[in-house]
């Protein structure tokens, strides 16, 4: 994976997806750290990231994380977004026990109906300037 910080953490997201825009959109709000970098899936190294994961045979991705050399993806990826975000939002981690099977069942039904339940876009979000240095 090339980032601009090996270290940070990269939200790979369907940027034409109106529920991942305002995904995406609470993550940039609540990362007092600046720490996020941010692809689409639609981007090189969003399709890079979807080929090292699961999601890239069902083509259900909607949701990437990669940080510390690992791909994390559907629910275990949110998870670890709200880890990440630290403050109360961490606290929300600890759903981590709730067996993956089950967690991620939520996340299909969810990532499978996105686009009825909340919309498409005809094009990817563009960000801010003063975002434009955080987006891959």
């Amino acid at each position: 994976m090339d980032t601009n910080d090996a270290s940070s953490p990269v939200l790979f997201f369907d940027g034409v997806c109106n529920l991942c825009n305002s995904s995406v959109q609470f993550v940039i709000r609540h990362d007092k750290k600046k720490q996020f970098l941010f692809a689409t899936l639609q981007s090189a190294p969003g399709i890079k990231a979807l080929e090292n994961t699961a999601n890239a045979a069902d083509g259900a991705g909607s949701f990437i994380l990669f940080y510390q050399g690992r791909y994390y993806s559907r629910s275990t990826a949110a998870l670890q977004v709200l880890r990440l975000l630290g403050g109360a939002w961490s606290i929300l981690y600890a759903a981590i026990i709730v067996p993956r099977f089950i967690r991620d069942a939520a996340y299909n039904l969810i990532s499978r109906n996105r686009y009825k339940w909340f919309g498409k876009k005809n094009e990817c979000m563009l960000p801010t300037p003063e975002l434009k240095k955080r987006f891959l």
